[in-house]
């Protein structure tokens, strides 16, 4: 019960900005080894994307050329980090996390000055440059930088959800609805693969990684309904506070209790 519980409030995190495996990963660690650990929290959060997605469809609908544009590259660069992990098992790369989920909180905390589009709009890619040169430009852009954090994302996914939300405002995306709503989707993608080479490579313990499924499943949902009523304004600051959390936990943990481990978004 004490699993299912924590797994609701971490697939809720995870709806709004990501930061849930912090409670699931430390959780198991206590029961199952780091690696296993780490495998089945990964896993037992994934249903969390799946009903958040599905509540958020009306938003996602009002960005869908930029969820085509950008989901070949979040699910190809989230395979790579996979099996990149499997292949190499160093996690020396874990000492940039913090580093990177706090570069993702401070470029959402600015991104109002950083991007300043009169007459944008975050329905498409209406809000892009008018000329068509700077259009194709960003677009590849667009699609280069999702599959480089798509692979970091299936490498360790440590902070994705904030780094992806980052990245999406940088790429002219402003209302913050629409933006945890295409997050969620392209996580729930490049983590859905991951999650499938963990599964395949048998470091999942079914036994806490099913209750934990169920009710992340639950938090999923509850999550993006509070995403759905809220004001992008406070969903904005919601997910600034939860990164500038996440990055000083990470900060703690790789350097001040000397921890490689981690655990998921």
């Amino acid at each position: 019960m004490l699993f299912f519980l924590a797994a609701i409030v971490a697939g809720a995190i995870n709806a709004l900005a990501g930061g849930g495996g912090l409670l699931t990963f430390p959780l198991l660690t206590l029961v199952l080894p780091p690696v296993v650990a780490d495998g089945t929290s990964a896993v037992a959060l994934f249903p969390a994307y799946v009903t958040s997605a599905w509540v958020s469809r009306a938003e996602l609908a009002r960005v869908v050329r930029w969820a085509w544009l950008l989901l070949g590259p979040s699910v190809l660069g989230g395979l790579l980090g996979a099996l990149l992990l499997i292949w190499s098992g160093n996690h020396n790369f874990t000492l940039l996390i913090p580093w990177l989920v706090l570069a993702g909180t401070l470029l959402l905390l600015l991104q109002p000055l950083l991007v300043r589009r009169p007459g944008s709009s975050a329905s498409g890619l209406e809000g892009t440059p008018a000329s068509r040169s700077l259009l194709t430009l960003l677009r590849l852009a667009a699609v280069a930088s999702m599959f480089l954090i798509s692979i970091y994302g299936g490498y360790f996914g440590a902070g994705i959800g904030i780094i992806v939300i980052s990245a999406l405002t940088l790429m002219g995306l402003e209302d913050m609805r629409q933006t945890v709503a295409l997050k969620n989707l392209l996580t729930g993608c490049l983590r859905g693969v991951a999650v499938a080479v963990l599964v395949i490579n048998n470091r999942v313990s079914w036994e806490y990684g099913l209750p934990m499924a169920l009710g992340s499943l639950v938090g999923g949902y509850l999550g993006a309904r509070v995403a759905r009523r809220s004001h992008p304004t406070a969903i904005r600051r919601i997910v600034i506070v939860i990164g500038f959390g996440v990055a000083a936990y990470y900060f703690w943990k790789f350097y001040g209790a000397a921890d490689l481990s981690f655990g998921g978004e």
